[in-house]
């Protein structure tokens, strides 16, 4: 079809009354269902609330359980944010003078890779946890290089 074609073809009219009655029907809808929700969960719940329903889970357990209040979800909104968070670290590393080149590479199946010419992640013993600190810096919450902002520090901005 030609761009003249394409132009001079006519669209079909939407009523208006027509697309209002729709979207009340929907909202209906959707109301009646999140009523019947809200309905079935307030069944569910018990009226005790004490120190017997705290639950106390590891780091790791609750980031498995609620990866959402972390990343944003474990959907691509929360694949995103985890190689943003990658990129930063590599931009960290160039900002501190330590990486001069970052490479951000969608793969074929999808995958992401990030690598850069900075220092890396230290491998050997760490002094406190008397593990590696590759395994602190990936299994252990809160831990991380980017905390003080002093003369000993490993980065002076982040």
């Amino acid at each position: 079809m030609s761009e003249s074609q394409a132009e001079t073809t006519p669209k079909p009219a939407i009523d208006p009354a027509a697309q209002l009655a729709a979207d009340q029907a929907a909202a209906e809808s959707a109301g009646r269902i999140a009523a019947n929700v809200a309905d079935k969960a307030a069944r569910k719940v018990s009226s005790d609330y004490g120190e017997g329903q705290i639950k106390v889970l590891t780091d790791i357990e609750h980031v498995r359980l609620r990866p959402g209040m972390y990343i944003g979800g474990y959907n691509p909104r929360g694949l995103h944010h985890l190689v943003y968070e990658i990129v930063d670290n590599s931009i960290d590393e160039a900002l501190a003078g330590h990486a001069h080149h970052i490479e951000v590479k969608i793969n074929a199946d999808g995958s992401c890779t990030v690598s850069d010419d900075g220092r890396g992640i230290p491998v050997g013993i760490h002094p406190e946890a008397k593990i590696p600190t590759v395994e602190v810096v990936f299994a252990t919450l809160g831990a991380g290089g980017k905390f003080e902002h002093d003369e000993n520090s490993a980065y002076k901005t982040s």
